[in-house]
């Protein structure tokens, strides 16, 4: 899709201004794929995510016999839906690392049944799945590991969905409430359905994005709380005929904490103030921060007030953004705390073990625990080669080590292995460049 370099080197850039058109939201994009392919009638999807981790989505839809074709305009898709009976029983569907890929595909070929196979690349076949296959086992689907128990590769098998009552852990990851919420209207043809949260629910913001694009396609959820979730018989999901994806928030954040640390201002287009995206909840970091941000329908704008402030906060809503935040604290004002990050643990990599070597490397002190991270800054930036671990957060993130504050000079900094941020962002380094004045 693209070339890449070996490594992207950038040098210290004193003020950044400007205008970015977000991609798609990839939590969007990959529900909107697989709702729209359950559907029924046609769904015309407009700004499309264009990345690794869609590309991976719609050509498991392809194998799966789900009918899409480019309608020729720019990143705009039509989906062709199945009414829930997906027409081909027997794949081998490779899922890249998209979790938001396989873990509801998991459900709904499970829930559907037939004979699958679900893999991906190494660090996939690392990541959990076992809270998903349990909560799909228990209620009477036949799902089992190829290799290592609680993780893909997987193979769903016919199985046949007994108990309408499912429970699923909450503690590790929210795609697989998610996974399980999107494939119920299957399950849901005699009777209601039930998902109960066993313990804490992370991320909850990302169950709101699930809720409300299931919505879009025509079925209510009844909520108790986080705790357990309901779907009344028969509703079946139905084409809202077009559905626009909004632009990625998580992206949003390393050009909105551009203009945060070096001036601004920064216009982000394609989110506003009514998003649906948890991670919007970063405009109010930066705010605490100390940068002004305003908030119009389709944009959003930030540009900086002076040296950033540190922080001590709790991040569980917003995991992804609090990766950026964790490069604004290389700039502010004293030591900032990120609590409540566990998660970071199972994502694209140990994103704890890495943040934390990464930003050593810029002369910082760091400390950390199971699920918080401390940095506490040093008086100047180190220049650094940075290693993105093929997690496109962390090369992204680190670019902006490069950006000077009012208070600190940027670094110079190399980013070995830029294509990782292909998986949501491939046009990334291209529109960072695009704001130094």
């Amino acid at each position: 899709m693209h070339h890449y370099p070996k490594h992207i080197d950038l040098l210290p850039v004193g003020h950044v201004s400007g205008t970015v058109r977000l991609p798609g939201s990839k939590s969007i994009s990959n529900r909107t794929l697989l709702l729209s392919a359950l559907a029924e009638g046609q769904t015309v999807i407009k700004d499309l995510l264009a990345s690794d981790d869609t590309m991976v989505m719609l050509q498991a839809l392809e194998k799966l016999g789900v009918d899409w074709s480019r309608t020729g305009f720019d990143n705009e898709y039509i989906v062709t839906g199945t009414k829930g009976e997906l027409p081909v029983r027997k794949a081998d569907l490779f899922l890249g690392n998209a979790g938001t890929a396989i873990r509801p595909l998991a459900a709904a070929l499970a829930v559907l049944g037939g004979d699958f196979l679900l893999h991906g690349i190494k660090r996939m076949h690392e990541r959990p799945i076992g809270d998903l296959v349990d909560a799909l086992n228990e209620s009477g689907a036949n799902i089992e590991y190829v290799e290592n128990p609680g993780y893909p590769p997987i193979r769903i098998h016919e199985g046949h969905i007994r108990s309408h009552n499912l429970k699923v852990r909450g503690n590790v990851s929210s795609q697989f409430l998610t996974a399980l919420l999107m494939a119920s209207p299957l399950m849901a043809r005699t009777q209601d359905v039930t998902i109960h949260v066993i313990g804490e629910l992370i991320s909850k913001p990302y169950i709101e994005i699930t809720l409300n694009l299931m919505r879009s396609f025509g079925v209510e959820i009844e909520q108790d709380g986080w705790n357990a979730f309901t779907l009344k018989k028969g509703q079946t999901y139905k084409s809202p005929g077009v559905l626009h994806v909004e632009g990625d928030a998580s992206s949003a954040s390393y050009f909105l904490a551009a203009a945060a640390i070096a001036g601004g201002p920064v216009k982000v287009e394609g989110i506003g103030k009514n998003s649906i995206q948890g991670d919007i909840r970063f405009c109010d970091i930066l705010q605490q921060m100390g940068a002004k941000v305003v908030y119009g329908d389709n944009f959003i704008e930030v540009v900086s007030n002076g040296p950033l402030k540190c922080i001590d906060d709790d991040f569980n809503l917003i995991p992804d953004a609090a990766m950026t935040v964790a490069m604004l604290a290389v700039y502010a004002d004293g030591p900032s705390v990120l609590r409540n990050i566990g998660s970071w643990r199972v994502k694209e990599t140990d994103r704890i073990v890495a943040m934390a070597t990464e930003l050593t490397k810029l002369g910082v002190d760091v400390e950390t625990g199971d699920d918080w991270l401390k940095v506490i800054p040093a008086t100047r930036i180190s220049d650094a080669t940075i290693d993105t671990y093929d997690d496109h957060r962390i090369a992204m993130c680190f670019s902006l080590a490069c950006l000077s504050s009012s208070n600190k000079q940027g670094a110079k900094i190399r980013i070995n292995d830029p294509k990782c941020v292909a998986k949501t962002f491939p046009e990334y380094f291209r529109a960072f460049k695009a704001l130094f004045a």
